[in-house]
């Protein structure tokens, strides 16, 4: 018997519905649908909540291979969920921008080293770039946290590329406009980045 016709049989004996059953193991009705059309498996702490609940193994919920698949589905939502994190952490982290001397401008004969709202000799078009720039990144930062349960295929796809795109254009616009820390310090991100979707691809 097949986990899916497993639940499906525990859940009934018990006499619940698939919506009281997704209320005792604090998952959602669609969840539970899932489980039992085969269409998916439920993660580890959600086995082990059926397990309890149930009075069962998860040996005797799972064959080895269902369990195998389980745990390398559930070791790469780890993976994706700690990559999200540092990639908002590192896009968040953008907004000292705002606030440390990672810009150069001209004071008399010398350079001085000012802050992103300090910064005022130089055009207002390039003001307003760099401020695109910087609420951009910062603005992945925060939808990364925010959508971090998202399962919208589109999000799941592009969230990285997203956030390698607007910081790679930061970078860019900074060199090309003679700003060296603050390119730098996007072009270390954006480094950290790479490495990190290669390492887990």
């Amino acid at each position: 018997m097949e986990f899916n016709e497993k639940i499906q049989e525990l859940r009934k004996n018990k006499g619940l519905t698939q919506e009281e059953l997704a209320e005792i193991l604090f998952v959602s009705r669609t969840a539970i649908s899932k489980w039992e059309s085969g269409r998916g498996y439920p993660n580890i702490e959600s086995l082990k909540a059926i397990a309890k609940f149930f009075g069962v193994t998860i040996d005797e919920l799972l064959s080895g291979d269902e369990l195998l698949n389980i745990a390398e589905e559930d070791a790469k939502q780890k993976e994706t969920h700690f990559r999200d994190l540092i990639f908002g952490l590192l896009d968040c982290s953008v907004a000292i921008f705002f606030f440390l001397p990672f810009f150069g401008q001209k004071a008399d004969v010398a350079i001085q080293e000012v802050s992103l709202i300090s910064l005022t000799e130089i055009s207002l078009w390039l003001r307003i770039a760099y401020f695109v720039a910087v609420i951009g990144i910062i603005a992945s930062g925060v939808l990364t946290f925010a959508l971090q349960n998202c399962r919208q295929v589109f999000w799941v796809k592009n969230k990285s590329k997203f956030s390698l795109v607007i910081n790679a254009i930061g970078a860019f616009l900074f060199i090309i406009s003679s700003q060296p820390y603050a390119a730098a310090f996007l072009f270390t991100f954006l480094a950290i980045k790479v490495l990190m979707l290669n390492k887990w691809q």
